[in-house]
């Protein structure tokens, strides 16, 4: 099959557009969807300049996303001196799997040019994700815990390293699978937090002094198009689920989204359509009189919504200990 804009060979057939393209054209047209994104949400604002940059962290896991969103940054912004890229890479404590993705990094970072920090559970916290997952004292599963140390680690390297964006590599399923599971879950409250923590402009989030603002430029870009891209641009990507990844709801509602794009092509695109809007509707309600007040935890001092006790960190890692 012919591609639709040359006379080279497709590699991709996108049945939600009927497209077909070839390596060249697929390339463009992810490039195209990041860039658009990232005007859409106007991540650059207006008082970016030479002499006001901005600096822009991006969780750099060394996974297919996150490797493809830096490649595809760095080509839009390595001549633009309003922006300053840095990677930032958490090593958990994942015995083999991680040390793979962090070369991978590594690799990226030196080839493309750009600062690379690397922060451990092990210096930061004193645990390592394979000693939590054999402990487990809350009987939770091995994503819990992994999560809630991720986001502060995420949270305080951006602030430190003095972030105006920290940005992931979310994809289209990744967000409608996000999107599936608060509706099912009827969790309104919860639609509008991720309005105003990654979906929104810049402009119409609520206020995020406490927070470095997060970003998701790869967002409606399909998972399988990502993968295709970080494969026919040979980039240094560690393809490999993480071993202890045990998200059983999550893997559900992929399954469902999987069997209903095979039979209704577009379907996660409509999703995040109206999720956007609705989430946008939500973050007003929610706004003013349904937030939930933000607070300091009294043993580690980070923002939590936990009024008058210590953060979700600071009670796994007691238990832990």
């Amino acid at each position: 099959m012919e591609c639709d804009r040359c006379d080279a060979e497709a590699v991709m057939h996108a049945a939600y557009s009927g497209a077909h393209l070839c390596e060249d054209h697929l390339g463009a047209s992810i490039e195209k969807r990041v860039r658009r994104r990232v005007r859409r949400d106007e991540l650059i604002p207006r008082e970016a300049s030479p002499e006001n940059p901005q600096t822009w962290v991006i969780g750099l896991s060394g996974g297919k996303d996150s490797v493809v969103l830096t490649h595809i940054l760095h080509d839009t912004f390595e001549e633009d001196p309003r922006i300053e890229l840095v990677g930032l890479t958490i090593h958990e404590g994942i015995e083999g799997y991680r040390d793979k993705s962090l070369d991978a990094c590594v690799e990226l970072t030196d080839e493309l040019g750009i600062r690379h920090e690397v922060a451990t559970y092990d210096e930061e916290f004193g645990v390592r994700m394979d000693d939590v997952v054999e402990d487990d004292p809350e009987n939770m599963a091995a994503c819990a815990y992994c999560g809630v140390f991720r986001r502060d680690v995420l949270s305080r390297y951006a602030e430190d390293l003095g972030a105006d964006l920290l940005l992931t590599g979310h994809n289209l399923d990744d967000e409608a699978q996000t999107a599936l599971m608060n509706f099912l879950e009827g969790d309104v409250a919860q639609v509008a937090k991720h309005f105003d923590a990654s979906l929104g402009p810049l402009p119409e989030r609520e206020d995020q002094d406490d927070f470095v603002a997060r970003a998701k430029p790869l967002r409606d870009v399909p998972e399988k198009e990502v993968a295709l891209y970080a494969h026919v641009n040979d980039l240094p990507a560690h393809i490999t689920e993480c071993p202890h990844a045990s998200e059983a709801y999550r893997g559900e509602i992929q399954q469902v989204l999987y069997d209903l794009e095979e039979r209704h092509p577009g379907t996660r695109h409509s999703i995040m359509a109206g999720y956007d809007e609705l989430a946008g509707i939500a973050a007003e309600r929610y706004g003013d009189d349904g937030g939930v007040e933000l607070t300091e935890c009294p043993q580690c001092g980070s923002t939590t919504s936990v009024t008058g006790d210590r953060c979700r960190k600071c009670t796994l890692l007691d238990a832990l200990a």
